[in-house]
């Protein structure tokens, strides 16, 4: 499994509107035949911070992710609303197996 940990900070008067865009990207990002996981943390101390948790079961389907309308549309709209450029951490996911 392909996991990858996307650390988000988000500029505080975007917090709304960010997770709105991100709770569409979820909604199809879960539909994509390779997902396994795709979910949304908000840091209870720091709500400007986020975990997107996105699981696949391969780097192929992580990056078809990256193609999909969803993805994109959730890309260009957040892009402004980030007090700093994202970063995704990629892990080889043990267990559960995929």
């Amino acid at each position: 499994m392909h996991v990858t940990l996307v650390h988000v900070h988000v500029k505080p008067e975007h917090v709304d509107a960010f997770v709105a865009a991100s709770e569409a990207n979820h909604r199809g990002s879960v539909a994509e035949p390779g997902n396994r996981r795709f979910d949304i943390l908000q840091d209870p101390n720091d709500p400007t911070q986020f975990i997107l948790y996105e699981a696949y079961a391969s780097a192929e389907d992580a990056a078809a992710h990256k193609d999909t309308a969803h993805y994109k549309a959730w890309r260009d709209t957040v892009a402004e609303m980030m007090a700093e450029p994202r970063r995704g951490v990629p892990y080889n996911g043990l267990f559960p197996k995929a």
